[in-house]
């Protein structure tokens, strides 16, 4: 095996708990995007496990995935466009969000035996999904032919716990909320908090938090929140590869496309058997004020050189004892002083989000409690 990610389930398990003992709500688990790159099936699996009470995902066919898998635990999918299969996702118990009134009514025509599962999304200042001027045309009719499970929001700025937006979001939230009340929907999950909410914001935890990146032991924003070491979180995820190649190069030698680096003295170099088309980013750096690299035989050894498609080059030292075909550790939790996904974030110009989602799928997921 050239690469593999590393998913330790239990950090997993130990971030859930935690955060959902810290919101003192219900939780649901986001596993969108094959779950931030760890792996949708086993997370959700575990996530359920260590008490989450819903799963969110963003498409329609990642819910059908997890019912597929039978995972029965309650399942919102919020990015559903018109012309999807909304019967079959009635059928599969599979909650849907509902963004205007359009949608309300194409989801409405598709119920037939059973009416569909919905949470309302409304628009408090993200600017994004949910329904807008539209609300207060909304009526108690509109609503009739489907079962109001749900009202939610999203933060724009939640992980800037200073800014006015956050209580201009969380008051709009609460006046949408009354006006669904006011049509005779008051039995709903009210769910606005995402993880840095969730983290920082106790007064919007309402009755469902919805934790995405925390879950998997990473810091929303490290400059405004913390790292997770500082915030008690676990990173789940280690990526590690093969090196492909160990050499002696002299001093004064071009390395990587358009020779973009040279070294600056004698040294061995390793060639990493991951790259762009697996999810390392081209624009990473292994020098400046926000280096990558890898972690190997307890030290860290920085990318020289652009990063290709398949392959990536490090400066691992005159006095390195790497071997080809030995293992290097590409992002970790930092324990040991390996670059993490932090690093890998700031490296790139990037967020740690960014950086965990964005690993192929020609990189296995080995998930396992304590895999490393």
């Amino acid at each position: 095996m050239r690469a593999e990610a590393r998913i330790d389930l239990s950090a997993i398990t130990f971030n859930i708990q935690k955060l959902k003992a810290h919101s003192g709500t219900n939780l649901l688990a986001v596993v969108k995007a094959d779950a931030y790159g760890h792996g949708l099936v086993r997370v959700a699996e575990t996530a359920v496990k260590a008490g989450a009470d819903y799963l969110g995902v963003a498409l329609l066919e990642e819910a059908i995935t997890l019912r597929e898998a039978g995972i029965t635990a309650p399942i919102l999918a919020w990015l559903v466009q018109p012309g999807s299969d909304f019967a079959r996702a009635i059928d599969l118990d599979i909650d849907l969000a509902v963004a205007s009134l359009a949608a309300l009514a194409e989801i409405s025509s598709a119920s037939t035996t059973k009416k569909a599962r919905v949470h309302l999304e409304v628009d408090t200042g993200m600017t994004r999904g949910g329904f807008l001027d539209e609300w207060t045309s909304l009526t108690a009719e509109n609503l009739r032919s489907v079962d109001v499970v749900g009202i939610f929001s999203h933060f724009a700025r939640a992980d800037e716990p200073e800014e006015a937006q956050n209580a201009e979001q969380l008051k709009r939230f609460t006046a949408m909320v009354e006006h669904l009340a006011s049509l005779g929907h008051t039995n709903v999950i009210k769910h606005l908090s995402n993880s840095a909410a969730t983290l920082v914001n106790p007064a919007s935890s309402f009755d469902m938090v919805r934790t995405g990146i925390a879950m998997y032991g990473l810091s929303p924003d490290v400059k405004t929140l913390g790292t997770s070491a500082t915030l008690g979180l676990r990173p789940a995820m280690q990526l590690r590869a093969a090196l492909y190649l160990v050499k002696d190069v002299p001093a004064g030698t071009p390395v990587g496309y358009g020779a973009s680096q040279i070294t600056t003295s004698d040294t061995k170099l390793g060639v990493v058997t991951m790259g762009y088309a697996d999810g390392i980013p081209r624009i990473a750096q292994g020098l400046g004020q926000f280096p990558a690299g890898v972690w190997i035989n307890g030290r860290r050894a920085p990318i020289i050189g652009r990063v290709s498609m398949d392959q990536f080059v490090v400066d691992l030292g005159a006095d390195s004892k790497a071997h080809s075909g030995d293992w290097v550790v590409v992002f970790g939790n930092g324990s040991h002083n390996e670059y993490t996904a932090d690093d890998w974030g700031a490296a790139s110009g990037s967020i740690n989000y960014e950086i965990v989602t964005r690993i192929g799928p020609r990189v296995p997921r080995i998930c396992e409690a304590h895999v490393y």
